[in-house]
């Protein structure tokens, strides 16, 4: 029998990507308008991206399985 296939969450698969060594990365969010109302300081920490936490990580690797 052959193994069935997992779609592919659309959603995430735009949201989060998978390192070499496993850790998923993504973009922080509250970074498109209303900047001027932000500390300079939160912007700048809103343009690197991050990691998923080590919780996190087997539900967006189960979103995600073929990246």
């Amino acid at each position: 029998m052959a193994k069935v296939k997992i779609k592919t969450h659309s959603g995430a698969k735009k949201r989060f990507k998978v390192t070499g060594t496993g850790k998923v990365k993504f973009q922080h969010t509250n970074k498109r308008h209303r900047l001027i109302s932000k500390g300079h300081k939160r912007v700048r920490t809103l343009r690197n991206t991050a990691y998923a936490t080590s919780a996190d990580i087997k539900n967006v690797k189960a979103l995600i399985p073929y990246k």
